[in-house]
């Protein structure tokens, strides 16, 4: 049976589209709370109102049908900055971010591109810095998250 994928920008409007994106949230966000070593991680606590009513673009990788991957990002006055980056754990190690990020990169018009992730997220780190990102800022968040900058 012939595998068939598609990157598309999704209507997070759509109460079904956002329960998908939410679900995945909560799904990639539990594993990344438990890689840095945090109970309380922000983006756990996104709701189905705050997705639907975000002013973001949500653009999904799917997979067979399923959603595989979603990356949140904003793109204004050319800086294209990713404010999440999740893969579903049943298509961990498949090339899937790769796919999407490369995607994005090549497919969108900016001239600058920032993200920022936990330190110690290192296959995200790893993953950006495959498609030339640079880290350019380190710093502690109040809840005592060690976070990176990455540019491009």
């Amino acid at each position: 049976m012939k595998q068939s994928s598609s990157i598309k920008l999704l209507n997070h409007t759509d109460l079904y589209i956002a329960e998908r994106i939410y679900q995945l949230f909560q799904k990639s966000y539990s594993i990344e709370a438990k890689l840095i070593g945090v109970d309380s991680f922000p983006p756990l606590e996104r709701t189905l109102d705050n997705i639907q009513d975000s002013k973001t673009q949500f653009w999904g990788y799917y997979k067979n049908d399923n959603l595989a991957a979603i990356a949140e990002i904003e793109l204004t006055n050319k800086l294209l900055d990713i404010n999440s980056f999740v893969v579903s754990t049943t298509f961990f190690r498949q090339g899937i971010g790769s796919d999407l990020l490369g995607y994005l990169l090549t497919n969108l018009s900016f001239e600058f591109a920032v993200v920022e992730t936990a330190t110690a997220n290192k296959p995200a780190i790893s993953l950006y810095k495959k498609f030339g990102f640079i880290e350019t800022k380190k710093w502690l968040t109040e809840i005592g998250i060690e976070k990176v900058m990455l540019n491009k």
